[in-house]
Order: C-alpha cells, then sequence, then structure tokens
C-alpha cells in the first residue's frame, strides 16, 4: 500500500496520545498507508517523560527516528542523544527505556518487517 500523495503544507493533524505511550508522549501522524503499517510522524515527548515502567523496547517492525529538537536520555546504554542524532531499528531490536529532561522532538518512519531501508 502507499501512502497519499501529498505537496508542501503544514500539517494541521492533531496530537494524539499512542496506544500504549507513558504520560508526556503525543505524536502527529504527517503520512500513512491505509493499514498504517507505513507511517511518517512527529512524535514529542514532554520535559521529564520517563519510559522506565515500560522497559526495553522490541516490535515487528522497521522504525527510524531522527532528533529534530531535545534530546533522549537511554538509560540501558547510559548515553544521551542529542538533536541531529539518528537511529535505524530492525524488527526485534531492544531499545530503551529513556527518558528526557528537556523534551524532545522526533521524525519518526515505520514499516513493516519484510521491507528494508
Amino acid at each position: 500500500m502507499s501512502k497519499p500523495e501529498l505537496e508542501f503544507h503544514r500539517p494541521t493533524g492533531p496530537w494524539t496520545a499512542p496506544a500504549g505511550a507513558v504520560p508526556g508522549v503525543a505524536q502527529r501522524v504527517l503520512a500513512e498507508d491505509a493499514s498504517g503499517a507505513h507511517s511518517t510522524t512527529l512524535v514529542r515527548w514532554e520535559p521529564g517523560t520517563d519510559t522506565s515502567a515500560q522497559g526495553v523496547t522490541r516490535h515487528d517492525f522497521w522504525e527510524e527516528v531522527y532528533i529534530l529538537q531535545g534530546d533522549l536520555h537511554d538509560l540501558t546504554l547510559d548515553e544521551t542523544f542529542p538533536q541531529g542524532s539518528y537511529a535505524c531499528r530492525p524488527p526485534g531490536m531492544p531499545h530503551g527505556p529513556w527518558t528526557t529532561a528537556e523534551g524532545v522532538t522526533m521524525l519518526v518512519f515505520t514499516y513493516p518487517a519484510d521491507q528494508r531501508a
């Protein structure tokens, strides 16, 4: 399935809480296919957001993340990733949990496991 054809515009979709997200996390869908398997979203975390209670995350799809603003601290790696950092995670790759002191905004792409970046 394909995402819609969209020319330059200012996204106006609502900021919503993703399913299963901790308080302080919101996303704005920029584009997705009808199934939702291919998506491009902005994800923002409010200052002080902490995903420790969720533990390490793994999922069954590809995920690419680019930090547009702010930073994320990975509690497992004890490393902070600043603005301009990028991650490409294949299905099943463990990551997190995370905290952010100042808040963070990320551009996130997801797509099915049977496709490659």
